[in-house]
This record gives structure tokens, sequence and C-alpha cells, in this order.
């Protein structure tokens, strides 16, 4: 498993970017604050720009896992843990 630190930049535009390897390919994995319902969307981009997710960014307990991209990728996993205030990757 890799993890990502969730570091979001209140000056940078956009907050959170990182670049993600999921099934074997790079895709951008950008977080942005939406101010109009307090919470944080993230968004999932392949190397083309093709959007593949654009959603509220869900945590996952210490105990359960509550995947950000369910059924999009053959072996990998995406996942938000709000303990550690990190992305990971699996499998």
């Amino acid at each position: 498993m890799i993890t990502v630190p969730f570091n979001p930049s209140p000056t940078a535009a956009p907050p959170f970017t990182a670049v993600v390897n999921l099934d074997g390919a790079s895709y951008s994995l950008t977080a942005m604050w939406n101010f109009y319902r307090g919470a944080w969307y993230v968004s999932l981009t392949d190397q083309s720009g093709y959007l593949v997710i654009f959603q509220p960014l869900i945590g996952s307990p210490p105990d359960a896992n509550i995947y950000l991209a369910p059924g999009i990728f053959k072996t990998s996993t995406l996942l938000y843990r709000v303990s550690t205030a990190a992305f990971e990757i699996g499998p």
C-alpha cells in the first residue's frame, strides 16, 4: 500500500494535487474545498484529461474502508483515511 499525505495548501490553486498510479497508469488526484457545502471534493483524471471521478471526499474510519472509486479499477483501490490524513492506494 502507498500512502499520499493530504496536506492542502491555502495558497496553491488547486489546494491539493498528486499523481497516483492505479492499475499501472498515472492519474491526477485533485482535492478542492467547496465553500457552499463546506467540504472537500476530489477528482481523478487520466493522462488525457478524462474525468474518472468527481465527488465529495468521504473519509474512511480506522476500522473500515470506504473506497473512492469502487468498481472502476481492476486491481487498485483508492481511499482517504481520516485518522492519518492520507490517501491510501492499494492493493
